[in-house]
């Protein structure tokens, strides 16, 4: 395929996503990836569709074929680990989001998602410092810092835990209401 008609037919892409017509858009990226199937525009884009499409395992392919074709890209195994770790795939989603710190450490996101893949695991010890960075790095998302109250009380941390209802109160009054409920942990408590 021409670089024009690349051009093109990337365009053709985006445009039948905004129209909602992703069975369109599959075709269009399929033949992207017969002219060159180390297309990596259309192999991320590919995988997202599908994994829209709830074709999850298909998805998985494709970000696997991305992360061998782009191993230094921090989004692709990001992506990798986000799918694995919706498919129950825990250690996978860990290794991927491991890579994905290891290329960029900045990158809150995969801390995150390292974070819940160890959380469903059960090793909580190990969650403890991704979740820290994860708030360390975006210390006004309430995420990481909910799940970090849960995983001390799992440990049997209960003030910790009413720590970080307190730190909560000052910017998610909600999640920290959210937490006394869950937790026991009321005001009298923390």
């Amino acid at each position: 395929m021409n670089p024009v008609n690349h051009w093109f037919v990337r365009w053709q892409v985006r445009g039948l996503l905004v129209l909602g017509r992703r069975a369109g858009a599959l075709a269009q990226l399929d033949a992207l990836l017969v002219a060159d199937p180390c297309d990596v525009y259309a192999l991320a884009t590919r995988a997202h569709v599908l994994a829209e499409l709830g074709e999850k395992a298909a998805a998985l392919q494709g970000l696997q074929r991305l992360v061998e074709l782009q191993p230094g890209q921090a989004a692709a195994w990001f992506n990798l680990g986000f799918l694995s770790e919706e498919m129950g795939q825990l250690e996978e989603a860990e290794a991927a989001f491991r890579r994905a710190t290891e290329i960029d450490p900045q990158l809150d996101r995969a801390w995150y998602g390292l974070a819940l893949s160890l959380i469903r695991q059960r090793r909580f010890d190990e969650a403890i410092p991704a979740l820290r960075k994860n708030t360390e790095l975006q210390p006004m998302s309430p995420y990481g810092w909910y799940q970090l109250a849960r995983v001390h009380v799992d440990r049997q941390e209960p003030d910790e835990a009413a720590k970080i209802i307190r730190h909560l109160r000052k910017f998610e009054p909600k999640v920290a209401a959210q937490l006394e409920r869950e937790t026991g942990l009321g005001q009298a408590q923390a």
